[in-house]
């Protein structure tokens, strides 16, 4: 088969700037697109599709609730703790029409990370799925939330279907743990209110904050990125500058298996693919592996993102391979690393590159993406996207000679305003401008980037943030551990594990240490590997060196 992206159409020039202004906020991209394709399907999820039209008018109908029942207005911050599900675009756009802050979280979050992110984002209001809402009830009182919607999975699957669904994700499955929030209302209940409300249109501009996008860090707790309508427009187009050329407006079919609550699917996935006027699947669990590949089975896809992980789970179950690629023009890896061994297996099943992507939640996310008409894997995570500046520096902040390494640093339109209420922080992380990402790279003659190392401590396991204080001051509250430090080790799968070296003075055991982190952190945080030891390498001021442990 003849690669896509070689044929002769397909070769536009890639612009050097955008118009980051193209659209005065994300209200006026989403109303813009929803009208031109009012009648094409937008989402699907389980089988039931929500067309453009369907999904402004019920968005408009949540706006209208937030509004007039809640009494929310322009500013307020608005959570949302739901899987890939209708819903999820419906609250999302209606909260941006009313003119709220966006807070998204992992639904999968223990009852201290969601006190912890409501209480830092001066949350007034969650949506959240009743899977979770047990979590909800430890520590709603402890939180600014006054106001609580509470949805299940079948709501927005009709009539028959919805509630079929609904019974077996908490009768049959057992899915849904007992709850008591007496005070909250059905998103079936409230969008019956909403029905009845006339929504007040709100004026939204570019400088108003869309987003808090929570995202890690190498000391302290999870901060608020505070992303503007601007950042995540003006990124939107970015990314479409780059990858134009091999899209059909109207015609693409995008698979969302990553989260939207995560920023990489909220922009390229959800935001972007709309201005196309594509069918967006939404998948809400894609770790049942044969059930999503029996649902792409039933759909002529043209596009796929997801992380290293997904692809890798992908290229390794049998029925993948028996898929139809013919349509498919794009599969884009962000995140974490894309794996040389899993890129090619990839290449060799669906005969199209896995191309590769790079960014931050600070860059709303996408700051760099390798070239459309790349037709093999090359380690890269490609080129700047347009009206994007970066600069690699030494640690005194010169700049490096052409392929040598240095801290990738970041001006353009899409990097946020700054992390909520962390004046200081702000101030380490932008510097006139640039934002230092603590990435390593070097940067060929073709102008292609390579990560080479991570300045900061972070650890990415299956393209989500892990910072190590955040591991270490929960495993250090066990009686009998003095001391912890957590890095991150290579895996052929997550890319990078938690590892954790402690040091105790009884006869705590390993699957203490990891049980006890379960209770307190999302899977993904929970240390994998523990190793114990008499004492841990410190400087000559105390501090634990994790480098010397790695």
């Amino acid at each position: 088969m003849e690669k896509i992206w070689l044929e002769k159409s397909y070769t536009a020039e890639i612009p050097a700037e955008i118009d980051a202004d193209k659209y005065a906020s994300l209200v006026e991209l989403f109303t813009t697109y929803t009208t031109r394709y009012s009648d094409k399907v937008a989402f699907i999820n389980m089988g039931t599709e929500l067309t453009y039209k369907e999904l402004y008018n019920e968005s408009r109908v949540f706006a209208a609730y937030l509004q007039k029942d809640l009494g929310l207005v322009k500013g307020d911050k608005f959570a949302i703790m739901v899987p890939n599900s209708l819903q999820y675009p419906i609250a999302l756009f209606g909260a941006l029409m009313a003119g709220l802050t966006v807070v998204n979280i992992n639904p999968l979050y223990t009852a201290r990370e969601l006190e912890h992110q409501l209480k830092d984002s001066d949350a007034k209001c969650i949506l959240i799925v009743e899977n979770f809402a047990s979590v909800l009830e430890q520590v709603i009182y402890k939180t600014p939330v006054k106001s609580t919607i509470i949805t299940q999975l079948g709501d927005c699957m009709g009539p028959i279907k919805g509630p079929i669904v609904s019974f077996v994700t908490k009768y049959v499955k057992k899915l849904v743990p007992e709850f008591k929030l007496p005070h909250a209302i059905g998103f079936k209940r409230a969008m019956a209110k909403g029905r009845k409300l006339v929504f007040s249109p709100v004026e939204v501009t570019g400088d108003d904050l869309a987003f808090l996008q929570y995202t890690g860090g190498t000391t302290g707790v999870s901060k608020g990125a505070m992303l503007s309508h601007r950042n995540m427009a003006a990124n939107i187009v970015q990314a479409r500058s780059m990858l134009n050329p091999i899209f059909v407006e109207g015609e693409e079919f995008i698979v969302t298996a990553l989260p939207l609550y995560h920023v990489f699917a909220l922009t390229a996935n959800c935001l972007m693919f709309l201005t196309l006027g594509a069918k967006n699947l939404l998948i809400t669990n894609p770790r049942d592996m044969k059930g999503f590949i029996k649902e792409l089975s039933k759909y002529p896809f043209t596009a796929i993102s997801g992380v290293n992980t997904l692809f890798n789970g992908m290229v390794n179950t049998p029925e993948f391979a028996d898929l139809d690629f013919s349509h498919m023009k794009l599969s884009l890896g962000g995140g974490m690393s894309v794996h040389q061994s899993v890129a090619e297996k990839w290449m060799d099943i669906t005969n199209v590159c896995l191309t590769e992507g790079y960014g931050l939640t600070e860059t709303s996310p996408i700051v760099t993406i390798c070239p459309y008409y790349q037709n093999t894997y090359n380690g890269t995570i490609g080129m700047p996207v347009p009206s994007t500046e970066i600069k690699l520096v030494d640690e005194n902040g010169e700049e490096v000679a052409m392929g040598e390494p240095g801290e990738l640093c970041v001006k353009g339109p899409q990097v946020m305003q700054g992390y909520y209420k962390r004046p200081e922080a702000t101030a380490d992380t932008i510097k006139d401008g640039w934002l230092a990402t603590g990435d390593i790279a070097t940067i060929d003659e073709k102008g292609l980037l390579k990560i080479v190392d991570r300045k900061k401590d972070m650890i990415i396991v299956s393209g989500f943030n892990v910072f190590p204080n955040e591991v270490e001051e929960i495993v250090t509250q066990m009686d009998g551990v003095v001391e912890a430090a957590a890095i991150g080790v290579p895996h052929p799968v997550s890319g990078e594990i938690v590892k954790v070296f402690v040091v105790v003075n009884d006869d705590t055991r390993e699957k203490d240490i990891i049980a006890f982190c379960k209770r307190n952190l999302t899977n993904y945080k929970v240390p994998k590997q523990i190793e114990f030891r008499d004492e841990l390498p410190k400087s000559n001021v105390g501090k634990i060196l994790r480098k010397e442990l790695r």
